[in-house]
């Protein structure tokens, strides 16, 4: 049995011995082979060895469910299907630990009686494409199954739903209420087709500026993609859909995704790229999906320190943990905190499974322990019943892999008047960049022209490229498993040509990026020439025109450099609408001066066009920030894309730059973006007044020996739950300002506020922790109030594992961006 079981394992070398390995325990073995060499390409290098598990037995503990007692109005018990109020001033720390102790209890009477081989099946995908959804878990006794489906922006496949804006675009909106209301629009929209579990939110940091699937995720920034993970989560889970928070973690880069590690240490993990998943948990998520690559040489789904320590542990998550799609390595990883296989095969087709018979062998022979497989398999029911799912949940109404099905296929409408909310998000998340001489909003010109393929429809029809694997028409979304089906998409033609109808203006287009002197004869005369380009990327297993998933660079698609300076040599009102899916270098002609106005449009989902006109014809006064920095040079970025290794060992990516991505790395080194993170101008303009902090006095009477260590600047202890203790997040500062709108129309301000450290904790110059949105009348004033917690001062201590108040004074300051600066304070001590 004991070669047969080898034979079955990762196909990389373990070291053979006894290895105890506990709830709270990290793996520490090493492969036999741990060499490295250095690689060709800067900022990596070649290692063959992998950490894995070795063939073991090892016991287990079960986590226990959180035992915290409710305490309202600031902690309530929390029931996913009612979440707290969508609130910019964050004074509410839902406690879903209830709702999962009761739905732990339901899940253990329904396994009671189940046999092994029926708890592994709970755990084990059919395998791709034996199901009508892209994941399937089979029926099982009383327990109907579970159909996961793709995408975050839409229901995967499905007729009659709605395509969403994506993720990057609800960042740009930097509002709450948007972000929940798009995840509760597309909960009610996964369960209308009766989805389970739906495959998002996605929210990688952004690390690469040219990041394949950057635009799934929510920007450059941990406080930013983790608030809008916590909404869209609540949002989804209020819909009645299972949330997955993808993917954990260090997914940041297409090129040799499964084949490369990423070398981040610990004080990084924690501050950057852990925090949204974080804030995930403190929403109640259902399911975490591990990733592709591997983190410190050890794989995603396989790592005990990320799965057990950290987010189990650590976070005290309480639903499940699926494998990326073929992530699986190992049987053992189900000791590392792995407890669902997905979609179930090794590869795709290959008729077998590390879970299915080979977890049951390894339970039967004493590998893996009989209480951790009640636990995995606890939790996954635990999840659906959690969600409510037992009460009349619908059927799976699509079929993921076979559109003719007329069967399976109920072509259910689950549209609603969602599109509403697409127009309005579309609008919201746009950035204007640049607005000279009044020309943007357009006021009833006498003629106008539109360039570029980037204005028009697709030439056949929206869903002419398959994955969306390219576009010769408006870009709304890029490509890949985040995707949807187009129910319709509006191009900017349409949009603006039904407003020129109103006005009584004349409407020109010219869609061939190519003929440079064309579009500039076209412009001539003409009173606002509007010049739209875009840039495109997706997932790595699509490659268009030399983008293998990530873009080969930053530079604009479709001739559209050479576009926009053919058509403002011509015209001196020449107004650029960017769709794009990240950061573009606009440096050939962000200072031309008959350039008068920059729309970065974003990609905005089936309304593009009609968002798009609303914003240039001022019916939504831009109010969109943009959530990373545009950089003058690809080079000021502080990480690049990696491409080199040959693709046959592991890649490693040293994540050397460490807490200085984005706008921290370009404070710290005071290097000068083209735009700040945070940056978007208004149809008005605003003044900032009146800055006061103060103290909020803790409910949390049972912590308070901690409180006070953290005051003394002590860490938060090690413990279950350690780092989502309510005493951590609870309010205990409140900042109020006065905001005015000095202007004559109606405009929305985003308020940013920013953290400075003393230098002593080698934190980045300036730190985003807290952001409002507030919609102000011509020349009126609102008073604003953002919280911050004990977690929100807290830097991670690596000795102490622990969250401690560095030393020193913490200032902060108030504005309109990174760098926009209009009050100063600072924290009482």
């Amino acid at each position: 049995m004991l070669s047969k079981l080898l034979s079955l394992m990762c196909i990389f070398p373990f070291v053979l011995g006894a290895l105890a390995l506990g709830p709270s325990s990290s793996i520490v073995a090493k492969s036999l082979t741990t060499s490295s060499a250095s690689a060709s390409t800067s900022g990596a290098s070649i290692t063959t060895g992998v950490i894995t598990i070795p063939l073991s037995s090892y016991p287990f503990t079960p986590y226990p469910t959180p035992t915290l007692n409710p305490r309202p109005p600031v902690f309530p018990a929390t029931d996913p299907l009612s979440p707290p109020d969508v609130s910019s001033d964050m004074q509410i720390v839902p406690n879903f630990g209830p709702a999962w102790a009761t739905a732990y209890q339901k899940a253990k009477n329904l396994l009671s009686d189940y046999t092994i081989e029926e708890k592994v099946n709970i755990t084990t995908g059919v395998g791709w494409g034996n199901g009508l959804c892209v994941g399937n878990i089979p029926p099982n006794k009383n327990f109907p199954g579970l159909c996961l489906e793709d995408s975050p922006l839409a229901v995967r496949f499905a007729h009659f739903a709605t395509v969403f804006p994506a993720g990057i675009q609800v960042a740009s909106t930097w509002n709450r209420v948007l972000m929940r209301a798009r995840g509760l629009a597309l909960g009610q929209e996964f369960k209308g087709n009766g989805v389970n579990i739906a495959l998002g939110p996605m929210m990688n940091m952004g690390r690469i500026a040219q990041g394949g699937r950057n635009w799934e995720g929510f920007g450059a920034d941990p406080f930013l993609t983790g608030e809008s993970a916590y909404e869209t989560i609540l949002g989804l889970q209020q819909g009645g859909v299972q949330a997955t928070a993808k993917h954990f973690i260090n997914n940041e880069q297409e090129h040799f995704r499964t084949e490369e590690s990423s070398n981040v240490d610990d004080r990084t993990q924690h501050e950057i790229y852990a925090h949204p998943f974080l804030r995930s948990v403190m929403a109640g998520v259902s399911s975490v999906m591990c990733s592709y690559n591997l983190i410190n040489d050890t794989y995603a789904c396989n790592n005990d320190k990320m799965l057990n320590d950290i987010l189990k542990r650590e976070y005290s998550f309480q639903g499940f943990v699926q494998s990326d799609w073929s992530a699986t390595m190992t049987t053992l990883s189900a000791v590392a905190g792995l407890d669902m296989t997905m979609p179930g095969d090794i590869t795709f087709d290959s008729g077998d499974s590390y879970f299915g018979g080979n977890l049951t062998d390894y339970v039967n022979d004493g590998y893996i322990s009989m209480v951790r497989l009640d636990d995995m398999a606890t939790r996954i029911v635990a999840a659906w019943y959690y969600l409510h799912q037992d009460e009349n949940y619908p059927a799976t109404n699509l079929n993921a892999f076979n559109a003719n099905d007329e069967v399976n296929n109920k072509h259910a409408n689950v549209q609603a008047d969602h599109y509403k909310l697409v127009r309005q998000i579309g609008a919201a998340g746009m950035v204007l960049l640049k607005n000279q001489n009044g020309a943007l909003p357009l006021n009833k010109p006498r003629n106008l022209v539109l360039i570029g393929s980037d204005a028009s429809p697709g030439k056949s029809g929206p869903n002419e490229f398959s994955h969306t694997s390219g576009t010769d028409g408006i870009l709304a979304m890029g490509w890949g498993s985040g995707t949807g089906n187009f129910p319709y998409l509006i191009s900017p033609l349409e949009g603006i040509q039904e407003r020129a109808r109103r006005d009584g203006s004349s409407v020109f287009w010219d869609f061939d990026d190519w003929n440079t002197a064309l579009a500039g004869n076209m412009a001539f005369g003409q009173a606002v020439a509007l010049v739209f380009t875009n840039s495109d990327s997706g997932e790595g297993y699509i490659t268009i025109d030399g983008n293998e998933g990530d873009r080969k660079n930053l530079t604009a698609w479709h001739n559209g450099d050479d576009l926009v300076l053919a058509v403002a040599a011509q015209n001196n009102n020449t107004v650029v609408v960017v769709n794009s899916v990240g950061p573009l270098i606009v440096e050939p002609w962000i200072e031309h001066p008959n350039i008068t106005a920059v729309v970065w449009a974003g990609i905005q989902g089936q309304e593009a066009g009609n968002s798009i006109a609303d914003v240039l014809y001022g019916a939504y006064n831009p109010s969109g920030k943009l959530p990373y920095t545009i950089a003058k040079d690809p080079a000021d970025y502080p990480a690049q894309l990696i491409t080199g290794g040959s693709g046959n060992e592991i890649l490693s990516i040293d994540y050397t730059e460490g807490l200085f991505i984005d706008y921290r790395h370009f404070d710290q080194a005071n290097v000068t973006p083209r735009f700040e993170f945070g940056f978007g101008l208004s149809y008005t303009t605003f003044s900032y007044s009146d800055l006061f902090v103060a103290n909020i006095q803790s409910l949390d009477i049972d912590q308070e020996d901690l409180i006070a260590g953290w005051e003394n600047g002590e860490a938060s202890p090690i413990a279950e739950g350690s780092s989502i203790a309510l005493w951590l997040h609870e309010p205990a500062f409140q900042v109020t300002f006065k905001v005015t709108n000095t202007g004559s129309v109606s405009g929305t301000e985003i308020p940013q506020l920013y953290i400075h450290h003393p230098s002593s904790a080698g934190e980045p110059p300036s730190v985003l922790k807290g952001f409002t949105n507030v919609e102000i009348g011509p020349y009126d004033t609102k008073h604003i109030s953002i919280t911050l917690s004990r977690y929100d001062l807290s830097i991670w201590d690596v000795a102490a594992q622990g969250w401690r108040k560095p030393d020193g004074q913490i200032s902060f300051s108030v504005g309109a961006s990174s760098r926009d600066f209009r009050l100063w304070g600072v924290i009482p001590a």
